[in-house]
């Protein structure tokens, strides 16, 4: 795994995408000085798969990739930031279709070979004009790394989030990259608010959707910053074959597997991390449930709770929080009563009591810009990880000042 903490501006790091794959970024002009468009190329048709948003408010371009995929036939993904094109009725609908078409043009495919994205303020036409004003020099500005692209999805963001890593298959090396972006209303029941996982193996389609399920199930569904699900989640597998590399073999599977939910855990970590706002990343690891669904919930929840975010930023090590949240998520009073609970690897509460830790200590440790939050239920064999963040004024300035 090679994670790339880029930051803005001329040194953003370079990111390789896979072979057969280019990505650009320009400013269309929506906003003032970044881009504000980009675009994700195969040079061949590619298998695609899709995650989306389970809120029933959904964004014109969610519902129009929702119906192109899954697909054996995807040339292109384009994504506008800035603008949702969420709530916008049937013109947001046909703007969507003509950033679609203007894309197809130009990349040389049939529009229904393009799936699109957007984000930023709902309720927002797309500035439909501008984008397919700047649609030739998009395609034609498209190149083998990420970083243009990165910069061009980002809404509240503070960095581009890429990574990428290579594998090594019997039929030869394969490369995934992952991309993505999001850092408020962020709450996701399936993904992220964009996120995109591009590799040149060759998957079929069923077990391209299968295999983006179950990475999206331990990453993107595992974060939130905010507790909003948002109108416009969506993340994208997109497997050209340009490699020549195909899972042939179970060990080809079961690498590809783990490297494919690294990135996709690497990203959405990275999305926790930069949320609005934040100034620390939280890490649940919630052990012995006696059920899979009761430690994803429960974990998720301590990642959910004002108060316990709260706390975090506070450097105040009230416990008390984390078990009332984990009492309100069901967690049942017998396996509270067996539970271990370490803040920063300091134990401050045991088998239904208090520890005696000291709080001074504790305090110190809370300063880091990670916290690991450990819950041990010792009622089981079940076992979720979660991401959050802190929760500081910085995020109420952001968001009262976000349209």
């Amino acid at each position: 795994m090679i994670p790339n903490p880029p930051t803005p501006g001329p040194g953003l790091a370079r990111t390789p995408l896979p072979k057969g794959f280019t990505a650009g970024g320009v400013n269309c002009g929506v906003r003032k000085y970044r881009p504000d468009l980009g675009i994700l190329v195969s040079d061949r048709e590619a298998v695609a798969a899709g995650v989306f948003t389970t809120n029933e408010c959904k964004a014109a371009p969610v519902t129009y990739s929702q119906a192109l995929l899954p697909s054996r036939h995807i040339r292109a993904i384009v994504t506008n930031s800035g603008q949702a094109n969420a709530a916008t009725g049937a013109e947001g609908r046909e703007n969507n279709w003509k950033m679609a078409i203007s894309a197809a043009r130009w990349v040389g495919c049939l529009p229904h070979q393009i799936l699109t994205a957007s984000t930023g303020v709902i309720g927002q036409p797309l500035a439909i004009d501008k984008i397919v004003e700047s649609m030739p020099e998009l395609v034609e500005r498209a190149v083998d790394s990420a970083e243009n692209f990165a910069l061009a999805i980002l809404t509240t963001d503070l960095l581009p989030k890429t990574v990428t890593t290579t594998v090594q298959l019997s039929q030869g090396e394969a490369r995934i990259t992952g991309i993505c972006k999001g850092s408020g209303m962020i709450h996701p029941n399936m993904a992220t608010m964009l996120g995109y996982l591009l590799t040149d193996a060759a998957l079929p389609l069923e077990l391209a959707k299968s295999l983006l399920v179950e990475a999206n199930a331990q990453s993107f569904n595992m974060i939130s910053v905010d507790g909003d699900t948002s109108t416009n989640d969506c993340v994208f597998l997109l497997a050209n074959g340009a490699s020549g590399a195909s899972l042939a073999t179970a060990d080809d599977y079961a690498v590809f597997r783990k490297a494919l939910c690294e990135v996709a855990r690497c990203l959405a970590q990275s999305i926790a991390r930069d949320g609005e706002g934040a100034s620390k990343l939280l890490e649940i690891q919630l052990t012995g449930a006696p059920e899979k669904e009761l430690a994803i919930r429960a974990a998720r929840g301590i990642t959910v709770s004002p108060l316990i975010k709260t706390a975090m930023h506070g450097e105040d090590p009230n416990w008390g929080r984390i078990l009332a949240r984990l009492g309100a998520e069901k967690v049942p009073a017998h396996c509270l009563e067996r539970m271990d609970l370490d803040i920063q690897g300091v134990r401050v509460f045991s088998a239904g009591r208090p520890a005696p830790f000291d709080r001074m200590a504790v305090h110190h440790l809370l300063k880091k810009d990670k916290i690991v939050i450990e819950v041990r239920l010792h009622s089981g064999e079940h076992h979720a990880t979660a991401w959050g963040c802190d929760l500081s004024k910085k995020y109420v300035e952001i968001n009262t000042e976000y349209s």
